[in-house]
């Protein structure tokens, strides 16, 4: 994604002098990293990574105490005593930095700085969701108090490929040394010369992925980077919330400063592609008996065979034939008390009545719109909040919590990478938690305090 026309701003990603552990305080790296807040849904997953470390990035990102202000408050006298004790050290001096992430045969590179913030209205950062104000709020609350970006933001933008214009063939694997041609752009260039290098940081996480962190300081080397990017228009992958957060507080303040950059990963996925995956819903306090006779009236409902990853493929075949028939596309399954239900062929009389108008069709049929205003508002009357319901990006998890609490799980099918850039150049924001993007970077690796600039 490119800004038209000459003299466009674009993408201004700037060096910060990043916050980084020691890895001498602390049992391993990979031992105080966590993914990123949102994922972390599962009370015990909080506390395996609480107790992975003393020092887990989790008691930063998801402080616990009993009220909000006492979370937030223990959050940022955490970080506070951690610089203290010199198990949170600055770099020296400002730096982008260079991230891989290794899963396998994948392999994802980008580069981590602070973002100049821009309204959407400026078309440089495209948002594609909508957000829910009292995750803003608690976000804001968090990063006022500790003064600093816990983890950064998955931004995605397209850069040309081999840099002249013409298709590139950059390939996503490990094979070689990855090594850029002469024609490559700027910043691409700057990546693949830094990873020649020794890394800042290298570490294995749990799940198996390889993590490594580069510093780039060279001067001719972030002219490179700052030369290239001001061309090029970005979409929010991951972080709609943090993002919204971060405007939210430069608002507050009058006087230009470090507010008024972010912390983002900036990947180029014209190089290293990223994965689009689903999130689920959980209804907390809907169970399957009275979920199941509400939708009868409106979808075709079938039971399917489990267990999950076979009733995952059966509603991915069902989804797959769905946008090739007449008729709404449609597609969900539902899970509780331990069976799974296909939902399809939807009303149309009630998607015209429940759907709202003056929208383009793409959003007017994706699962989640559909979801949210003629399943959750017209049949089920579940109310958007969350005690009623959770957003998951794991379906295990998501089935596991609607088993043991009796509820429902909502499991979506992956909304297509272009029905997603398609609405973010036409300004549409779909419904919030439409999509779940990835590799998403591991929280931990490196922090911006607002506070060192």
């Amino acid at each position: 994604m490119s800004i038209p026309g000459p003299g466009g701003q674009g993408l201004q990603l700037t060096p910060f002098r990043g916050l980084r552990y020691v890895a001498e305080r602390v049992g391993s790296l990979a031992a105080v990293t966590s993914p990123p807040y949102d994922v972390v849904v599962r009370p015990e997953g909080l506390r395996e990574l609480e107790t992975a470390d003393p020092y887990n990035i989790v008691r930063l990102i998801l402080p616990q105490a009993g009220t909000p202000e006492a979370r937030h408050r223990q959050a940022a006298e955490t970080l506070r005593r951690w610089q203290a004790d010199g198990v949170l050290a600055p770099d020296p001096e400002p730096a982008l930095y260079v991230y891989e992430q290794r899963d396998g045969p994948a392999l994802q590179r980008g580069l981590i700085g602070a973002l100049r913030l821009s309204p959407r209205e400026e078309g440089i950062v495209l948002p594609h969701e909508e957000v829910m104000p009292h995750v803003v709020e608690d976000r804001a609350d968090l990063m006022r108090a500790t003064a600093a970006h816990l983890e950064p933001l998955l931004l995605a933008y397209r850069g040309n490929g081999n840099g002249n214009g013409t298709s590139g063939n950059e390939p996503n694997e490990l094979s070689g040394s990855g090594a850029a041609g002469p024609g490559t752009g700027g910043a691409a260039r700057v990546i693949e010369r830094t990873i020649l290098r020794e890394p800042l940081l290298s570490t294995t996480t749990e799940d198996g992925v390889d993590h490594h962190l580069w510093r780039v300081t060279n001067p001719a080397d972030l002219v490179a980077v700052s030369t290239d990017l001001r061309h090029h228009q970005a979409l929010i992958a991951d972080g709609h919330h943090r993002w919204a957060t971060y405007l939210r507080l430069r608002e507050e303040r009058r006087e230009p400063g470090p507010w008024d950059f972010g912390l983002v990963l900036l990947v180029d996925t014209a190089r290293y592609p990223l994965r689009v995956r689903a999130i689920h819903r959980l209804l907390r306090r809907l169970p399957p008996e009275e979920a199941l006779p509400a939708v009868r009236r409106a979808f075709r409902v079938r039971t399917v065979d489990g267990p999950l990853p076979r009733a995952l493929e059966t509603l991915a075949e069902a989804a797959e034939a769905a946008r090739a028939e007449p008729g709404a596309p449609n597609t969900f399954l539902l899970a509780g008390s331990g069976r799974f239900h296909l939902l399809d062929r939807p009303d149309p009389e009630l998607l015209a009545r429940t759907v709202p108008d003056g929208r383009p069709e793409t959003w007017r049929t994706l699962d989640a719109t559909v979801l949210h205003h003629t399943l959750l508002d017209h049949l089920w009357n579940v109310p958007d909040t969350p005690e009623h319901i959770g957003y998951l990006h794991d379906p295990t998890a998501a089935v596991e919590q609607a088993e043991r609490l009796g509820g429902t799980v909502v499991l979506m099918h992956p909304v297509r990478e272009d029905v997603v850039h398609e609405l973010a150049r036409q300004g549409i924001a779909m419904p919030h938690k439409s999509t779940s993007f990835g590799p998403k970077p591991a929280t931990g690796l490196v922090l911006r305090s607002l506070t060192l600039g």
